[in-house]
């Protein structure tokens, strides 16, 4: 009998759906680590929600799909991980709140700068504003904010009576930046727990509304703003961006690990400068091409799409009217408006994470 390989434990438990949905525990970021012993299998299956009888009934499916998809297979042991409810938790342990009326917190991360990630997050916003979508971003690096610029809105929030900011709209989507609060040319030189308080402000003290999506754009790296933010919004997913070059997909990596090591579900992700195409009609790799889906099917993860690489994409961020706005019919906005519709059935389809209370059929 051969060895039972990662591969065939994978394929058994993507036969496993989710209760109540048509989508499988692999792809929905349940299957934390496998372990192949022989002719044994271990796995580790991890909850986002405190709901243990749900996670038995899913641990059971995976036993048994193990056993009567695997031939040879001697013992199936499954670990479940679910974390604990807020009503059981000890009296100072913290976890994120559910915020306003905001149904879906999406962030958009990197491992590295550089990758267009902040280009992506514009258009994503502005693509399901597109769709009819009501959309808020959120520029969560503070050091070097560039949301502003590539929205082509520099007014500063307004205050409510009770003293919360009134984010200002570009392109039918609400924006809230640091880049709006500073001088233009002023930086921002502070500690790691002045940023903690600024995200958490920009979660609890900024009059979002109602909203459908909240995509937060990330600074590059796995430092103190994604944890933080991490920690104070109940995040639904992450996406990440990457281009082509295993340069960039060894550091993607790591801020996918972030995304697991803190418990959010990975969405997908996004191939960026995926090719140029000559004014003659011919593509150039130029930075290769096909590794985000590479790495995506590694991973078990949905693949979003791939975006070209094109001048009309920068020439839209520096005037402040995305691409997606600009030039709808164009390549690159019907490619982003491709990865916002792949996105909006995944999300429809995810269990809600930290908004537990929103009727999903009215997203």
């Amino acid at each position: 009998m051969g060895t039972i390989s990662q591969d065939q434990v994978l394929q058994s438990l993507r036969t496993v759906k989710y209760p109540g949905y048509s989508r499988d525990i692999v792809s929905f970021g349940l299957i934390k680590e496998i372990q192949v012993d022989g002719s044994a299998v271990g796995v580790l299956i991890e909850l986002t929600t405190p709901n243990r009888e749900l996670g038995e009934k899913i641990a059971d499916a995976a036993r048994l799909a193990l056993r009567d998809q695997i031939p040879g297979l001697s013992d199936a042991h499954v670990q479940l991980r679910v974390p604990v409810s807020q009503s059981d938790a000890s009296p100072g342990a913290s976890t994120p709140a559910s915020v306003g009326n905001v149904k879906r917190w999406i962030a958009v991360a990197s491992g590295k700068g550089g990758v267009g990630k902040s280009t992506c997050a514009v258009n994503l916003a502005c693509a399901m504003a597109h769709k009819g979508f009501r959309v808020g971003l959120m520029d969560a690096d503070i050091y070097g904010p560039s949301i502003p610029l590539m929205m082509g809105n520099n007014e500063r929030p307004t205050l409510t009576e009770d003293e919360r900011l009134v984010p200002p709209v570009a392109h039918g989507v609400k924006l809230m930046s640091m880049g709006l609060l500073v001088g233009e040319d002023q930086a921002v030189v502070w500690r790691g727990p002045m940023i903690q308080k600024t995200i958490q402000q920009f979660v609890h003290l900024v009059d979002w509304g109602a909203l459908d999506y909240l995509f937060i754009d990330l600074p590059p790296g796995t430092g103190d703003a994604q944890l933080s933010l991490c920690q104070t919004v109940p995040l639904d997913g992450g996406v990440i961006v990457s281009t082509p070059q295993l340069a960039s997909l060894g550091v993607v990596r790591k801020g996918m690990a972030m995304f697991e090591k803190v418990h959010v579900p990975l969405l997908g992700l996004i191939e960026n400068m995926s090719g140029f195409v000559t004014p003659e009609g011919v593509r150039v790799d130029i930075f290769g091409h096909g590794g985000a889906r590479h790495e995506a099917e590694r991973k078990g993860i949905p693949f979003l799409g791939e975006v070209p690489l094109m001048p009309a994409i920068r020439e839209g961020g520096d005037s402040g009217v995305p691409i997606v706005v600009g030039a709808p019919n164009s390549e690159a906005a019907r490619a982003f408006l491709h990865i916002a519709n792949a996105l909006d059935i995944l999300v429809r389809s995810t269990p809600l994470r930290g908004n537990q209370q929103v009727d999903r059929t009215k997203l």
